[in-house]
This record gives C-alpha cells, structure tokens and sequence, in this order.
C-alpha cells in the first residue's frame, strides 16, 4: 500500500492509545444485557442433569400454570426445523464423507451430555421463570455415558443412535504421504516417540452468553441481539439451516462483546429459540446465560490425544513427522468443530521446519460432553504443543542443544516461497533471527548462574524453548472450498465519506478486544493522510455493515483490514478525478500527500475536506463521467493465510518439596510482519501468553465416567491469576512482511496462546531433569500434585 502519508499523527505505526477503552473503562459499554426492550420477558433453560439419557416424558401442567409464565417450549416444538451445521465437510480416509448427526435447537428424544437444553420457559420476570422450569415434570432414562475417546471408538454406548459409530470420520492429511512416512520412520537412524494429551479447556470470557430477540409482526422481521463473534454467519446460519427466516427479514446485531476467544463464534440453539419465542409472543424475549450454564454449554477448546513420532539422522536432521489424534468433538458438531482437529491442526504438523515426510491422522469422536470447537489459536496450539515437545525430547535423547537442533533444521530465508510437507505455501520469514533476538533477550549465557542461584535456594531451575509457526486469516475461498469449508472466508468494508470530510468505515469483522475502533482508522488515516480521529467504525450490526465473516482465526487486519485498503483505494481514484476538476488538472496528475489534493509539479491544492465537500455538491464536475457522493465498497478474499511466526523461551523454578511451578522469566520474539500499532499488538501477545501459561500449569476440563462436569465453577477451574504470570519480555520488531496482501500484515490474536504451552512443559521438564529426575514428559496442567507424582517417578 502507499506509504506517502507514514508522517500522519496517528497513523500506521503509531502506538496510539485505544479510543474505545473510554467507554469501557467509564462503564458506558453497552453489552447484551444491557439492551432492555420495552415489554420484554425472560426464557430460562431447563438442562439436563444427566450426560446420557431417553427423554420419557415431559409433563409441563403444573408449570404453565405458576405465576407469569407466558409459554413453555419443548423439543418436540423444533422437530421440523433444520439443526445447526458444521461449517466443514470432512471426509475419512476412505472418502466416506463424516458423520453429522443433527443438532436441534432443543434435545428431543435423548439428551446429550450435561447441561443439553430440553425445553425452555417464557416468563414474565427471570425468576417466574426459573421457578416454573423447577415445576417441570420430567422423566429421563439415564443411560451410561460415553466419556473416554478411546473406548467410545472402541465400542461403548452410542451417543448417536442414528449413525451407529461414535466416529465422525478418520481423517489422513497428506494421504498420498503415508506410505513413503512410514518407510522414512522404519527405516530412521533415529526415532522418538511421545504420547501426550492437549487437556480441554474452558473458554470463560467475562461476558456470558445472551441473546434477545425482536418481532416485528407488522413487517414480518426479526431483530436479535446477541453475544456473537460473528453476526452475518449467524444471520445465514439461522436463515438457511435452523429457522428458515428470509435472510432480509433477519437483523443481528452484536454490541459490545466481553471476550469470546472463540467460543462466541458459533450459532447456539438458545438464539433461536428466543427467536422462535418473540414471534409466538409478539414480544421481545431475552436470555442471559448464568456462569453454570457458560461452562456447561459454551463449546470447549483443545482435548487431544495424540502419539506423535519424530524421526531423524544420528546428527539431528529431520525426516520425518508421524501423528495419530483422537479430536474430542462432544456430543455435537458446532460450527468450526470439524476444521479444528484438521485443517487448522493437520497442515500445520511440519512446524518451522524443512522436515520432507508429514503425516498426521486425526480421528474425531462424538463422546456425552459439551461440544469442544475453536478456542484461541484453534488447531495451531495443538499442533505446535505435539511438534515442540518431541523435538526437545529428541534433543535430549541425542544429546543435542534443543536450540541448535531447531536451528538445524528452520526453512531458511532464501528458501520463501517454502512448501511444507504438510501442504501449506510459507511465503516469508526469518527464523535464525528470531532465536538470534530470543537468545540475547533472555541472557542464555547467564542461565547457569541463575541456576545456581535457585539451587542454593533448594529450588530446581529450568528453562525451555519452542519455535513455532501458524497459519492465520483463514483462506482463500477457493481453496478452502475444496477442503470442505460451506461457507466463503472473504472479507468486506465500505468506506463513506462524508460531505463534511469525516468518514464512517463499515466493516464486517467484530471487534470484542482487539481494538478495531483504533486501528482501522489508523490505515485510513494513513492512506489519506488526516486525522484518525475523524474516522469513525462501524460493526456487529448486520443492517449497517457489508457481508463480512467475522472475527477469529487473527484475520481483521489481514482479511478485513485488506478490504478497507482496497475500498479506500476506491476513494482516493475518485476523489483525484473530483479534485481534477476543481484544479482543471488531469486526474493522472493529481497527487494526495498530507491530506492535500495537488497538481504534481504545481502550487496548486485542494484539502480532502473541500473535495469531500464538492463530491455531494457536484456543481464543477461533469454527472455523466463521476456521480455524487463518495462511498466505496470492497470485498478481500485473501491470496493465502498468513504465517506469524515466534521463539519463546521461559524459566521456571520447581519447588522440589511440593511440585509447585513458578514462571520466573518468559521471553516472546514474534514475527507478524508489519505492524499498525504496536501497543494493541502487545497486549494480544500478552493476553495469549496468560491463557497459554494457564493452560500449561492450572486450566483442566474433568468429567467423570458418569459425564458429570467436575470442574464446573471457579471453585473448581483454576484460572491463572495475577501470581501466576511473571513480567514478559516481548520483541516483535523487525518482521518480514506478508507478501500477499496490500497490509503486509500476518496477524497476533493468537500467537500468545500457540507458542507458550510447549514452553512452560520444556522448562519443567528441563528443571526435574537437572535435578537428576528421570522425567521425560508431563502432561498439562502442570499442577503441583502431578509434577510432585512425576518426581517420585
């Protein structure tokens, strides 16, 4: 893109402040919740307390008779609407297309797993509700739940009757790679191998799920307010699968959104049904999920289980990868669930790495628990966690540095554009450089030392590495298309300038912690060289803004922010042939630098506030050749993901008395290519880094055989706390830019969360082994109990 106007204040660059922390910080953010609606009344879930059971009867007399309630909704109310789709077609290896058992608003016929909605009550007030889904008459057979993968594969119960297999599909990536890796490995100098978990995780962002529907029966339109990552998929979800509203009788509106990670990416049944309620009751009606109900219900991220196998020459060199998963999808398929496990996890199995054999199977597994989806870095975490481990396992056993066995083995610069062996096109990057800068930032050369100084302390100290590499702004549409994605993964905006040169940019990703309302402006401002604070944005509400796809994947800048760049590309070759006009110039001789509109080689200007002016007082320019107004629309479908890449390192003490963890030192060198405000990017590093550091020592999903959520409130589920973090060193400086879209940006949401879980065990097990423990591994989380455990062998 032009870089004419890089002196801009606050343009691309700048660390700027985030203009709409004002309103979060004064309380003036308006959530969800917030929205109350004239006449509004109130649906509560009746859930169910078993994981697996035939729903006998459902008797609700005595309900709809208690005070205030308005109507009671069962799942044999939804019988003959649609169910909530995957958003991929995954076929197995055999090329039988995967198992999509239907997933309906409310469970008819059985429930699922604990905390499936079976009906759901209309009330006056929120508690008249609560109390008539008390005096709900229901008789469920429970039935044994199916909770471990490997014997729901092996047999068991059915989750699914109809399907007759708790296997949604047997997944091989690259198929036609399988047999020359399993020759490279049989016949390896060398092989590790490693079985490790990547534990479930809770997604826990501080706003609940909500949602409040609208009816309209005079115009026949519905108006839904509601906690959404993305409010056009949900739109079309809802219209084309579940409900059957006409798209254009649909508005959705996401506000404020309190953290979402990716679990509020997905269409959940209680949007629906809400909708389906205000139209019955010609009145609005709303529901807020309770902190139970988000735990229960919000889909879950990560719960792998994989054996993975490294194989290599005597002196390190990489030959081949080799891994089988079983991917815990739960009870139902949500909406990313099936590209997850596979093609944001499968292609990304070479890592960093010139390694020429990759294989990866993943057999995904219905099991009576909560639906497990997106979460965080989605696929990428998993696959790195597999990919660092082993390799500093291998290090080890072949007594190699764990840093010059991945420098051995890095796709070197002059090797861009680089085709990995798991069928993804790197297009830049330096990862010699990014260690050389990990390397000095972390003092190696004075680890020693501090070692000794935990070890005078009766304290064992460690410190472990990871490089990693992901694959972000998901696309392009075609290829994902191929791949089995149902929907485009393009991105819009619309560019309006107003006639008093202030602009308002319409986007179709949501911002719900990334700091859009900053940084848009930022590359506007950039481009048309003023003021970002006279550029306002515009998202969430689907009757304002173009068809986008959201956010998540870290695709706003890469995707949307390139159709920002290009409808602002728009604006400025009109606006050149308006301010031709007004200088009686030629439009290939008008030049905008500064805000300013001039004749090259002249004295000759007009401001882009009087441009703007002219464009809807169109008295000096022709009609027939420029229309009035100033307003451009774009849509981007990216040429390829983006590929941010890092080396962390961290250093931790181990209380050899207790097993208790303490992250001393954590060090994160990232390369997201260019940058467009530095301080928003430091903040996602370090938001991620705290999800990953809570993953790898104190997060922990636990059902019991019974299907029962253990780890049901925070009471129960560890989060990491203040005490549990140390100050970062973060560096990400110096990128190599994206070389396919106009931003030459690659993406950070969630670079924090991928490199850091592999890091945190590396330097564990590096600090029991310097101990003289003969640990090898430990899975995550790495709490006190379990590290003591793994002392005493």
């Amino acid at each position: 893109m032009p870089k004419d106007n890089s002196t801009v204040e606050g343009g691309i660059g700048a660390a700027t402040t985030r203009r709409e922390d004002i309103r979060f910080l004064t309380g003036e953010g308006q959530y969800t919740d917030d929205i109350n609606l004239t006449g509004q009344a109130h649906a509560v879930f009746a859930r169910s307390d078993v994981a697996n059971g035939v729903i006998k009867s459902i008797d609700t007399t005595a309900a709809e008779a208690m005070p205030g309630v308005l109507a009671i909704f069962t799942g044999e109310d939804f019988v003959e609407v649609g169910g909530n789709p995957a958003g991929w077609l995954i076929n197995s290896r055999d090329g039988e297309p995967m198992k999509e058992p239907k997933r309906p608003v409310l469970a008819h016929g059985k429930v699922r797993h604990v905390g499936d909605a079976y009906a759901a009550v209309i009330a006056e007030t929120k508690q008249q509700a609560r109390d008539a889904v008390e005096a709900l008459e229901v008789e469920i057979e429970e039935l044994p739940a199916v909770i471990d993968m490997a014997s729901a594969i092996e047999g068991g119960g059915l989750v699914h009757d109809e399907i007759d297999t708790n296997i949604c599909f047997d997944w091989g990536w690259i198929e036609d790679n399988r047999a020359a890796t399993d020759e490279a490995i049989k016949n390896a100098p060398h092989v590790t191998t490693l079985e490790l978990v990547n534990n479930r995780l809770v997604p826990n962002a501080m706003e609940p799920r909500a949602s409040t529907a609208d009816y309209n029966p005079g115009t026949d339109e519905y108006t839904l307010y509601t906690t959404s990552q993305n409010p056009h998929l949900t739109r079309l979800l809802i219209s084309a699968f579940v409900l059957g509203i006409p798209e254009n009788k649909l508005r959705v509106v996401a506000p404020d959104v309190g953290g979402g990670f990716g679990s509020k990416i997905y269409h959940y049944g209680e949007e629906a049904l809400v909708l389906a309620a205000a139209k019955k009751l010609k009145r609005p009606v709303k529901w807020t999920a309770t902190r139970s109900e988000a735990f229960l219900t919000d889909a879950h991220g990560r719960d792998h289980v994989t054996k993975i196998e490294l194989a290599c020459e005597k002196d390190g060199t990489f030959i081949a990868f080799r891994t089988e998963t079983m991917a815990n999808v739960g009870a139902y398929l949500s909406n990313f669930s099936t590209a997850t496990p596979t093609f944001l996890h499968g292609t990304l199995m070479a890592g960093n790495y010139t390694v020429p054999n990759v294989y990866v199977n993943v057999k995904a597994v219905f099991t009576n628990t909560a639906p497990v989806d997106a979460y965080r870095g989605a696929g990428r975490p998993e696959a790195t966690y597999s990919i660092e481990r082993i390799i500093d396992m291998t290090a080890r056993e072949l007594g190699m540095d764990p840093v010059e066995l991945r420098r051995k083995n890095f796709v070197k610069p002059d090797q861009y554009p680089f085709a990995s062996a798991a069928g993804l096109e790197y297009d830049s990057g330096n990862y010699d450089r990014q260690m050389d800068k990990l390397e000095k930032m972390i003092d190696r050369e004075g680890f020693a030392a501090r070692r000794a100084e935990s070890e005078a302390k009766g304290k064992l100290r460690g410190l472990g590495v990871n490089a990693y590499i992901e694959a972000c702004g998901i696309a392009p549409s075609n290829l994902v298309g191929v791949l089995g994605s149902r929907v485009g993964l393009y991105d819009a905006a619309t560019v309006r300038v107003n006639a008093t040169g202030n602009l308002s940019v319409m986007v179709g990703a949501h911002s719900h912690g990334q700091g859009h309302e900053t940084a848009f402006p930022q590359v506007v401002a950039d481009m048309l060289g003023i003021e970002a604070a006279s550029i306002d944005i515009v998202h969430g509400d689907t009757a304002k803004i173009p068809f986008g796809m959201g956010t998540y994947g870290s695709r706003s800048l890469a995707v949307c922010g390139s159709a920002v760049v290009r409808a602002t590309e728009k604006i400025i070759a009109k606006a050149k042939k308006i301010a031709a006009h007004m200088l009686e110039a030629s439009d290939a001789d008008i030049e905008l630098k500064d805000g300013q509109f001039s004749v090259a080689g002249t004295d000759k200007s007009v401001s882009f506030g009087e441009v703007a002016l002219k464009a809807y007082i169109p008295h000096q320019f022709p009609i027939e050749d420029i229309e009035p107004g100033l307003e451009e629309t774009a849509f981007y479908d990216p040429a390829n993901f983006t590929y941010p890449s890092g080396a962390y390192a961290c250093e931790v003490e181990v209380d050899p008395e207790t097993g208790k963890v303490t992250v001393e030192r954590f060090a994160a060198a990232d390369d997201f290519g260019n940058i467009i405000n530095p301080m928003i990017v430091t903040g996602q590093v370090h938001g991620g880094l705290g999800q990953g550091i809570g993953q790898a020592l104190v997060e922990q999903t636990a059902y019991d055989s019974d299907g029962q959520l253990l780890s049901a409130s925070y009471m129960d589920y560890a989060m990491p706390r203040a005490d549990d973090l140390p100050f970062y060193q973060v560096d990400h400086d110096d990128g190599t830019p994206c070389t396919h879209n106009p931003l030459g940006v690659k993406g950070c949401g969630e670079a924090g969360a991928i490199g850091s879980p592999p890091t945190v065990v590396n330097a564990v097990v590096d600090a029991l082994q310097s101990g003289g423990h003969e640990v090898t591994h430990v899975d995550m989380p790495l709490t006190p109990s379990r590290v003591w455990s793994a002392m005493q062998g």
